[in-house]
Formats: C-alpha cells, sequence, structure tokens
C-alpha cells in the first residue's frame, strides 16, 4: 500500500507540475495551439493511410483495398527514370545545403559587422523579402530575365554583339540557375537565424579579444564562427532529413512541363505529382512518399549519430 501511495503521490504532483507548467505559460501554449493541431492531423493521424502504399487503391473500398505487397514500389524502382530524379533531387538539395549555408553564414556575418543600426534594421528587412515572394512570381522574374525573345539578358547580349541563349532548352545551365534563384530566395531568412545567434554572443568576449590585439577576421574566426557552429549544425542536421524531398512548389513553377529539362530538374516530388496525374492510383504516390521519408528518417539518425561523435553540441539528440 505505502508503495502505491508513494508512486500515486509523485505521479499527482508530476501532473500539478505540468498543469503548473500550462498555466504559467498559457499565452505561449495558445499560440503554439494550432502548428500542434496541425502536426497531430496531418502528422499523426494520417498514419494509418500508410498501408495505401502496399495497396492497390480503390476509392470504393478505402484502406481494405486488395493488398499488392511491394508492388507499388517495384513500379517506381524499375521505372527508367527512378535512379534519374533520385540523382537529381540529392545532388539539388546537397548544393542547396552547401551552397545556401555558406551564403547565410557570410550575410550573416556581413550584417552583423555593420556599425549603423538604421542600416542594419534596413538590410535585414530587404533580405526577408524575396521569402514571402512566392516561387510563381520567381518563375515570371525567370522568364522576363532568361526568355530567349523578350528575356532581359538576351537583349543585352545582343545589344553587346552576342548570339542569344535559348535557357529553356539546354539543360546545363539549370543546376546554376536554381541554386542562385534559392540562393536569392532563402539565404535572407537563413541568414537572419545566425544574426539572432551572433547578437547573443555575449561582448566581453570582443571586447577582450580587442585588448588582446585582436583583429576583426581574427575575433570571427575565434570567437563569431566556433559559437556559430552548432547553430549551423542543427540547421544542417534538419535540412539533411530533407534531403530527399524536392521543394516541389520550386521545380514545378519554374520548369513546369518542360520536357527538355526534365533529365536535369526532375525531382522526386514533380515525378509523383505526373505519375499521379497520369495513372490516378495513389498507391504508387503514397510508397514514393514512404521511401523519401524512410531514407530521411535514417538520413537524419546517421547524420546525428556522426555529429555526436565529432562535435556533440551540434547534435539534435
Amino acid at each position: 500500500m505505502g508503495g502505491r501511495r508513494f508512486g500515486t503521490e509523485r505521479t499527482e504532483t508530476g501532473l500539478r507540475g505540468v498543469a503548473g507548467e500550462l498555466w504559467r505559460n498559457k499565452l505561449l501554449y495558445a499560440i503554439a495551439l494550432p502548428a500542434i493541431a496541425y502536426t497531430f492531423v496531418f502528422g499523426y493521424l494520417t498514419l494509418p493511410y500508410l498501408a495505401v502504399a502496399f495497396e492497390k487503391y480503390s476509392f470504393k473500398t478505402g484502406l481494405l483495398s486488395k493488398f499488392v505487397g511491394l508492388d507499388n514500389f517495384m513500379f517506381f524502382f524499375k521505372s527508367s527514370w527512378a535512379w534519374t530524379v533520385t540523382r537529381n533531387t540529392v545532388v539539388l538539395n546537397f548544393m542547396f545545403i552547401i551552397v545556401c549555408s555558406a551564403c547565410s553564414i557570410l550575410l550573416a556575418l556581413l550584417v552583423s559587422e555593420v556599425n549603423s543600426r538604421f542600416f542594419s534594421r534596413a538590410a535585414q528587412s530587404f533580405m526577408l523579402f524575396p521569402y514571402f515572394i512566392s516561387w510563381v512570381i520567381v518563375s515570371y522574374i525567370l522568364n522576363g530575365l532568361m526568355n530567349t525573345d523578350t528575356g532581359l539578358i538576351n537583349n543585352v547580349v545582343a545589344a553587346l554583339g552576342g548570339a542569344k541563349i535559348s535557357f529553356y532548352t539546354k539543360p546545363d545551365y539549370w543546376y546554376p540557375i536554381l541554386v542562385f534563384t534559392r540562393i536569392w530566395k532563402t539565404c535572407g531568412y537563413t541568414s537572419i537565424i545566425y544574426l539572432a545567434v551572433i547578437t547573443g554572443i555575449d561582448e566581453g568576449l570582443y571586447e577582450a579579444a580587442c585588448i588582446d590585439g585582436a583583429t576583426r577576421l581574427t575575433r570571427i574566426a575565434r570567437i563569431t564562427l566556433p559559437l556559430l557552429l552548432p547553430t549551423v549544425c542543427i540547421l544542417t542536421l534538419m535540412d539533411i532529413g530533407r534531403i530527399f524531398y524536392g521543394d516541389f512548389g520550386m521545380f514545378y513553377a519554374i520548369v513546369r512541363d518542360n520536357g527538355t529539362l526534365m533529365p536535369i530538374t526532375e525531382v522526386i516530388d514533380t515525378y509523383v505529382y505526373r505519375v499521379f496525374k497520369t495513372t490516378g492510383d495513389p498507391g504508387v504516390s503514397m510508397a514514393i512518399g514512404l521511401y523519401q521519408s524512410l531514407v530521411g528518417f535514417a538520413l537524419v539518425f546517421g547524420s546525428n549519430w556522426m555529429t555526436r561523435r565529432l562535435y556533440p553540441e551540434g547534435a539534435l539528440f
């Protein structure tokens, strides 16, 4: 009886602690409630529908459709596009992670070194603006720049006596184009995160370094970058978890149904959309989505394990 009473009291104390935490921070939890509800509904209540990946799905029978095992997975892996879209997704995302992270860190360092508060605030506002522009708008901006007949770039090239470039029929140009577009749109947003970390660094460290005669570059190399590294590692690990996910909005809005560019720009997400649009079979789409999730899950745990061994402060868990 004593053991049960002790266990009951400990449980009641724990419940009171949780209730007290919820009450003390009720406004913060109220703000987070829509995100929690969204995650619960679309992240957990939809888990039973993973069974669709192993079925010949029928809208009449729903989850009780005919079980076909791994047939939906084999449809994808035997496709001539399987290797192409996987390679494009991984290569493009890897370039996005490396180049965009480097540019975001550099941008944050540059803004943090500016002494003018007005310029710093104005720069941050301008840096954030592209992030909120729709990819559809970005696609029209690119078309206005690169269109063969009316594009600004080709008009300048023609005015200088050069031959116009048909960007939309030459796949080789599109890796750098997509990377540059990604940098322009997302680096400002990510740099704000790094800038917040830099702002939180103790000014006493910089003052002590100045007294010791450290130059600005030395202070960045010896103080700012080491203290920024844990945040860089965490954001990179989160990006690695989605390295098998292509940004559907980006690729479909910019490339659309341009078959000439697909060998370079077709990623898993746009391929899934085209397969579903052609076959109308959600089983294949779910199978490919499950494949992306499992590989991303393995990559996050593998990368986190390696990070925890080499640099424990940068690990997620």
